[in-house]
């Protein structure tokens, strides 16, 4: 009994989460910017540097979750679910971080229509997500969980945009690229893109349960 009174009994975890949110969407823009401005060389660079830059900040912030778990004798919500959802979060900008890294490991020289399209619904989940988080302390309040579960919906929605350009740009890829090693290349890149709404889903799937359960 000592030893729990002791430990913190909260912890600033949806501060934590917050933060986290608001790196996942700068590393989401970075990356729009590094495609809306990919025939530039120098500002490629400048923008891949930056989803580097928020891909690192976030991973410190979810291992101070992790540490904080730990430390914490009564957290705020279930524990597996504050673990899932942070490494889950963490997941999106991984994926951008990969992204960004592939295009330049894949030597690609122009970016098709679609991978700015793809990259235009991965912010905009990203958007949601870090909205999401935020209502995430006041999930007592019933007009916070309805908005919770409503952004969770559109991001549900995103996804599955995000799902049809994907096959669209697939379709159009093994019709019209006659260059073998160009189409390997724009077939990882569309699939790549497309996950990162996945991830996106996950998290949603995940915040609509912690609604679910806590309101």
């Amino acid at each position: 009994m000592l030893f729990g009174k002791l430990l913190p009994r909260e912890g600033n975890f949806f501060e934590l989460f917050n933060e986290h949110g608001g790196f996942i969407l700068e590393g989401a823009r970075a990356f729009q910017k590094m495609i809306e401005n990919y025939s530039n060389p120098a500002l490629r660079q400048q923008y891949a540097d930056e989803v580097d830059k928020a891909e690192h900040a976030a991973d410190r912030v979810t291992a101070e979750v992790n540490r904080l778990l730990h430390r914490t004798f009564i957290t705020p919500i279930d524990r597996e679910q504050i673990h899932s959802l942070i490494n889950a979060m963490d997941d999106i900008l991984d994926l951008l971080q990969d992204s960004s890294e592939t295009l330049s490991l894949y030597d690609v020289r122009a970016v098709p229509e679609q991978v700015l399209q793809l990259c235009t619904l991965s912010v905009r989940c990203c958007e949601r997500v870090q909205h999401a988080v935020t209502l995430l302390p006041n999930l007592s309040k019933p007009a916070t969980t309805e908005a919770a579960l409503k952004t969770c919906e559109e991001i549900d929605r995103l996804e599955s945009d995000a799902d049809r350009v994907m096959r669209s740009a697939m379709s159009r890829l093994f019709r019209e690229e006659a260059d073998v090693r160009e189409l390997i290349k724009l077939k990882a890149i569309y699939e790549q893109l497309e996950s990162i709404s996945d991830r996106c889903e996950d998290v949603a799937n995940l915040i609509e349960g912690i609604v679910l359960e806590n309101s």
